[in-house]
């Protein structure tokens, strides 16, 4: 079964242009399911973007047409609010039609404001902050006793951090030596309440994670690069579970946004999805032309 896990069309291993460009449409539709009546977590699912479209089209083993191959790998969005940024990868790496997108938050669609398996591609329901990365460990340690190669990553907010269970799972991962788990912190700094170094300060973060027996990676959450080389090569210590602490900017791609307590969540209106857009299309350009 392990042949399907690599469709056709991704045979190629896509070049970095060809993530980023991924990663600035699925920001064009992040926007655009912000903008229908319900509105969604648009700072942090921005923040998400790059990280989220470098496993999905360039890191794991997994096959849109049968999501549930026992061999594929696992991937976990332990911060559930980063859901719509989840729903645009995975209508874009083609579990679903990407039109499904359009009915984010409407009666009868499985795109709620939290995943839920019922979405193609969504392995276990999330949300409740804290319970990605004991779930982890779960899958890790099944992985394991099936002696499977199939690997576990769970992305985690960092204002998720401040949460016990969070910790207990750690601990438990390092001690039992799990490899085979890389956990992925969206380091963007802001919660729904403000920084979280002002709420509940996670520094020294790198730090902590080694204490617990983890192999830890920093760096560009935004740096398609660097996010394949640190995602694509675990376990980067044999024996050790890894940790990438992705440095990331809420709202990322929207400067009127931008590092903004204000972009955790917001219902976009016409006016301000056109800017939204506009901001996106120069960002995009700019790029282009580094």
């Amino acid at each position: 079964m392990t042949d399907t896990l690599t469709p056709p069309d991704l045979l190629t291993r896509p070049t970095s242009d060809q993530l980023r460009e991924h990663a600035h449409h699925v920001r064009e539709l992040i926007v655009h399911m912000c903008s229908n009546g319900e509105g969604g977590h648009i700072g942090g699912s921005l923040s998400l973007a790059d990280i989220l479209v470098t496993l999905y089209f360039d890191v794991l083993r997994v096959d849109p047409a049968d999501p549930a191959d026992p061999d594929r790998d696992v991937l976990l969005l332990s911060k559930g609010h980063g859901g719509i940024g989840l729903y645009a990868v995975l209508g874009a790496r083609g579990f679903f039609p990407e039109d499904d997108l359009a009915g984010y938050g409407t009666p009868g669609s499985a795109l709620s404001a939290h995943p839920t398996p019922a979405v193609p591609g969504v392995e276990m329901p999330t949300g409740s902050l804290g319970h990605g990365l004991p779930l982890g460990v779960g899958f890790a340690l099944a992985a394991r006793l099936d002696d499977a190669p199939r690997r576990c990553f769970v992305v985690l907010g960092d204002g998720e951090l401040q949460e016990g269970s969070v910790w207990e799972a750690a601990l438990s991962a390092g001690a039992q030596g799990l490899d085979g788990l890389v956990a992925v912190v969206d380091r963007n700094r802001l919660q729904i309440t403000g920084g979280t170094e002002d709420v509940v300060a996670l520094e020294p973060l790198a730090d902590k994670w080694r204490s617990f027996g983890w192999a830890v990676r920093e760096v560009d959450g935004h740096d398609v690069d660097a996010l394949r080389s640190a995602l694509g090569t675990t376990p980067h210590e044999p024996g050790r579970p890894t940790v990438v602490i992705a440095d990331t900017v809420k709202g990322k791609g929207l400067p009127f946004i931008e590092g903004q307590v204000r972009s955790h969540y917001a219902r976009l209106g016409e006016a301000q999805k056109k800017r939204a857009l506009s901001a996106l299309r120069r960002g995009r350009q700019a790029e282009v032309r580094s």
